[in-house]
């Protein structure tokens, strides 16, 4: 990769990494500034981070506002004109970093949606999903929104938060690989908290079936009012795997397809739940 000092911070929020790091972090020598914000880790994420150049800040999430992200874009003192987010498990390529580079010194807009192939079963997908993130926009430009959470989890990082920016936004479609290393097991816990959180989330906007808040897109206005909708996880799975070619995947695109399925149902059940019990 070409070895200049890119006007962009990376940021990778991180707790227990130690298998996806070294690869994130040897495809972002040309930035100015690599962080990576730890929550506690007990494995030798932090250590891997320094062998690699990167600087470590330490992160302890109390249960209230801010967490992890905002709680960077508020504290850290940048140097850099840009933030760009990145997961430990999500790897760049020179062609992002040239595409970055030039975008950078014309553009007008404040942030920009970014691109990710997906991984599952140690296969790369080449269809289904598409997965698009607003990652990368100019320091001071915003950030992410504020939820207010009553204990729903203890996940300490903003997970489905958006960025909420001031000025326009574009789209960078030159992908990111998204590959997470550490396997299923992590993968289905993951999303277990994931459900846990959106089931709850779902329930604080529902104002007799009208989903209404100030800093939701259009996308997330229709997304909450699909979940807990019976037939929504059997039409995710149709549409990932029938209509976007899934099928063509293989054995991985049809787990795929099926384990996010499962995933919706999931938070849909637990909506009930929650309803049942307030």
């Amino acid at each position: 990769m070409n070895q200049q000092n890119l006007d962009i911070t990376v940021a990778i929020p991180v707790r227990n990494e130690f298998k996806n790091l070294p690869l994130c972090l040897s495809r972002l020598k040309s930035f100015k500034h690599v962080i990576v914000i730890d929550s506690d880790s007990t494995d030798q994420t932090c250590e891997i981070a320094e062998q690699y150049g990167a600087r470590v800040v330490k992160f302890h999430w109390n249960g209230s506002f801010p967490k992890k992200r905002n709680w960077f874009l508020r504290t850290f003192q940048f140097e850099t004109s840009w933030v760009l987010f990145l997961d430990a498990d999500e790897f760049i390529d020179e062609e992002f970093f040239t595409v970055v580079t030039n975008t950078i010194k014309t553009t007008s807009h404040v942030g920009f949606w970014l691109t990710y192939s997906n991984w599952f079963m140690g296969k790369k997908l080449r269809h289904g999903d598409s997965n698009r993130k607003l990652a990368l926009f100019k320091v001071g430009s915003g950030e992410y929104e504020r939820i207010l959470e009553k204990n729903w989890t203890a996940l300490d990082m903003e997970v489905h938060e958006h960025p909420v920016l001031d000025g326009t936004i574009g789209h960078i479609n030159t992908i990111i690989d998204h590959h997470d290393y550490r396997g299923l097991t992590q993968w289905f816990q993951r999303h277990n908290d994931y459900s846990t959180w959106e089931a709850m989330r779902s329930l604080s906007l529902d104002h007799d079936g009208i989903f209404t808040h100030p800093e939701l897109t259009p996308r997330q206005i229709g997304k909450y009012k699909a979940l807990g909708r019976w037939y929504f996880p059997i039409s995710y799975f149709l549409v990932l795997y029938i209509w976007r070619l899934g099928i063509l995947d293989g054995y991985a695109g049809f787990a795929y397809a099926f384990a996010k399925s499962f995933y919706f149902w999931q938070i849909g059940i637990k909506i009930k739940e929650l309803k049942k019990n307030t």
